[in-house]
């Protein structure tokens, strides 16, 4: 069980190469080091999250084989009768550095229909999730499609990664509104991202009209592990990246502490 008041369940959002992959990779593994039992969940098709879970691309998928057809009038796709989520995340979750358990609903390796099966499985899983033991942290598809169509559910918190650019910022005040939502999260919460100075995260705030939570500075400390394929954690674990995000779960864990005093659907 988890050790905090109430577990974290977080979803990392924003426009693509924002760096919410990586930013929500090092978040599990650093708050699995505090103890914290963490379920990484991913459901973009071209993942960059276990990158930064220190685990290949190719491993957390669910199989084929544990997916069945339903029956008339239910999900086209279902879990296998003898499967249920937690049996799911034991057998084929990878095991990442630190104790966190990553699941991800397959590779866009082919025709995208071909991710359909364990698409289905994988929303099944995060439904029926033991939300009272697992810290979820998880990672959605950039853009504002899958997020405005519900895919981050499952969370309390979501959080949109911005980069101090136009084209990040447009995505990131269309990501703002799922707080008007019908299954809104408890709050919303801005990250600026790729930040050089003071400047850059005015620009954010005014654009955007809400402050942000987090600041995490450009990558320059993790560009060459980065090109090595090695994890922030990994290349330059006591780097500006690794500091500003740890400082970003002290914040996330400090709110949700204080859940009861946040407003459903509030915007930092």
């Amino acid at each position: 069980m988890s050790s905090l008041p109430k577990p974290l369940s977080v979803a990392f959002v924003g426009k693509g190469g924002s760096g919410k992959s990586t930013i929500s990779g090092t978040f599990a593994r650093l708050l699995a080091r505090s103890g914290e039992p963490v379920l990484a969940l991913d459901s973009d098709p071209m993942p960059g999250m276990p990158y930064a879970l220190g685990v290949p691309i190719d491993r957390g998928s669910i199989p084929d084989d544990a997916v069945v057809e339903g029956v008339v009038g239910g999900p086209r796709w279902v879990l296998h009768p003898a499967l249920d989520a937690e049996t799911v995340i034991e057998r084929y979750a990878a095991a990442c550095p630190d104790g966190v358990r990553y699941l991800q609903f397959g590779n866009l390796s082919g025709h995208i229909s071909a991710l359909q099966r364990s698409q289905h499985a994988w929303s099944q899983v995060v439904r029926e999730v033991d939300v009272a033991k697992w810290n979820l942290v998880g990672d959605l598809p950039g853009g504002t499609r899958q997020a405005m169509s519900g895919w981050a559910k499952y969370a309390d918190m979501v959080v949109v990664v911005v980069e101090p650019t136009a084209k990040s910022i447009h995505t990131a005040r269309r990501l703002v509104n799922l707080s008007t939502a019908s299954w809104a999260p408890r709050s919303v919460l801005l990250v600026a991202n790729k930040v050089a100075d003071a400047d850059d995260v005015t620009r954010i705030e005014e654009r955007l009209e809400h402050r942000v939570v987090g600041i995490v500075p450009g990558e320059s400390d993790i560009l060459a592990g980065d090109r090595e394929a090695l994890a922030p954690l990994d290349a330059a674990p006591d780097g500006t990246f690794v500091t500003a995000v740890h400082q970003l779960v002290d914040r996330l864990a400090a709110l949700n502490y204080a859940g009861h005093e946040i407003a459903a659907g509030e915007v930092y």
